[in-house]
């Protein structure tokens, strides 16, 4: 009987070797089963609520927006790999994403604006009218 001597570095180094594996294998797959929810910033100014989302690498004609009542909502995908490829790395999201924001104000659908610059979704979206703050001047009358 041949004895081995016992290395516990290269037992922890097996242990996680194998653990990196298994992530390695498994995040493909958690990438297709689920729904990335955009990343956004939104703040309103005294006429317009301007919301700027994240969406790198996505052909902007790919992108659906969408405004029902105070509800907006903007959908799309993130390109995956091409499929005869060998990724080294393939840490960042594939698929499809979405996010419903709650404006909490009425907005002007005739006007709203949508722009894509650097990978930026860029909305400008007016406030309606009937919400603007509205300076009312006091006319003094005199006797």
């Amino acid at each position: 009987m041949t004895l081995k001597r016992w290395d516990p570095v290269r037992e922890v180094m097996a242990i996680r070797n194998a653990m990196d594996r298994l992530v390695e294998e498994n995040q493909e797959a958690l990438n297709r089963s689920r729904t990335l929810r955009l990343p956004l910033d939104a703040y309103s100014t005294e006429n317009e609520i301007v919301v700027l989302a994240s969406v790198p690498g996505v052909d902007p004609d790919t992108v659906e927006i969408t405004i029902e009542g105070e509800t907006l909502t903007i959908r799309g995908e993130i390109p995956h790999l091409p499929e005869n490829v060998d990724p080294i790395f393939n840490e960042r999201f594939h698929g499809p994403f979405s996010r419903t924001l709650q404006l909490n104000v009425p907005v002007d659908v005739e006007h709203i604006q949508a722009t894509f610059d650097d990978g930026i979704l860029t909305l400008l979206l007016p406030k309606a009218e009937e919400i603007r703050p509205r300076v009312i001047r006091v006319n003094a009358t005199h006797n």
